[in-house]
């Protein structure tokens, strides 16, 4: 007979039948219960006014909390987690994607206690969560002055509501991260259904440098690009140049709503987890730039069922994956 954890019930008729008179092996032939089960029940939960079953219980719950659980403490299990928390996957990430592995599963709390655990003891796992700033007020009042500066802007209130929707690949959403007054920077595109990444080094933000960096990422990919939004920043004047190169249609979003572009945003914030803020892009090699595109694209995305953006945005593009029309890739 396997161990079982007791009912509040189990213990309410164990300590009854005590109370009545009845052995303990009495007890446990009618309960069904092993009599060793029933002996360790009455020595482990006297207390001083007696045997008290709804205390028990409670002393129950809190040791089965708080067991040693082999599975999750397993050295390889530990190392696992670690290695994906040093290459940025968040708790819920890592417990979402280990969550198949058969009786290998962790919770994103668990994940959580060992990081600051392991800080109490002067460990640096915490440094690789995920800690984004609030975007510079100056920054978005710099980008909504550029405005008059994009010649033939269209908003994104024309732009086909069924884009919305996420249900097929090939619309796209861009913006730049600059340093300083724009003495340098990348340009970003993020295509809005899979959270696939692109990205390209400017030495200095200039429409021109911005519309050639578009062009070189997503003409090769331009079976799968059919809009894309953009920012209101004036490196952005040259969209109509994208378009033509791309046969696309670009669309802007509202000033000051850069939740219309929330896929680029977000993506915005975990790259900035690898170039901070000061970083000098022109003293950023084009190999360092794509190590991190690729830790992105190959990280796993809850919204995508724990797929990766890579895995989503390649499969569908090249028709090996047929997820195209679902709302939610589960």
């Amino acid at each position: 007979m396997g161990y079982r954890q007791l009912t509040q019930t189990q213990r309410y008729q164990i300590f009854a039948r005590h109370d009545l008179g009845v052995s303990q092996r009495q007890t446990a032939k009618e309960l069904g219960l092993h009599s060793s089960t029933v002996s360790r029940e009455l020595r482990r939960n006297v207390i001083a006014s007696g045997k008290d079953p709804e205390q028990a219980q409670s002393r129950g719950d809190y040791r089965r909390r708080t067991a040693w659980k082999w599975t999750k403490r397993l050295p390889s299990m530990i190392t696992a987690v670690v290695d994906r928390l040093r290459e940025e996957w968040s708790p819920e990430q890592i417990s979402g994607f280990m969550a198949p592995l058969a009786g290998l599963g962790v919770s994103h709390q668990w994940v959580y206690s060992l990081i600051w655990d392991e800080k109490a003891q002067g460990g640096d796992l915490w440094q690789h969560l995920r800690q984004p700033k609030r975007r510079s007020k100056h920054r978005a009042q710099a980008k909504s002055a550029g405005l008059g500066k994009i010649p033939n802007r269209v908003g994104i209130e024309h732009r086909p509501a069924e884009i919305n929707t996420r249900l097929v690949i090939g619309h796209w959403e861009g913006d730049t991260v600059i340093r300083g007054h724009k003495q340098s920077g990348l340009v970003t595109l993020v295509e809005r259904r899979s959270g696939y990444l692109l990205a390209a080094r400017l030495p200095r933000i200039s429409a021109e440098l911005t519309q050639a960096a578009m062009i070189r990422l997503l003409k090769p990919r331009r079976g799968a690009v059919q809009t894309i939004t953009l920012d209101n920043g004036s490196e952005f004047a040259g969209h109509e140049a994208v378009a033509k190169a791309l046969t696309a249609a670009t669309y802007f979003c509202d000033p000051y709503c850069s939740g219309q572009r929330a896929s680029n945003e977000n993506t915005n914030g975990l790259v900035r987890q690898y170039f901070p803020k000061g970083t000098d892009f022109r003293q950023v090699t084009n190999a360092e730039l794509r190590k991190v595109i690729r830790k992105l694209n190959d990280r796993p995305r809850k919204r995508l069922g724990y797929r990766t953006p890579a895995h989503v945005f390649l499969g569908e593009y090249s028709r090996a994956l047929d997820t195209a029309g679902a709302a939610r890739i589960a």
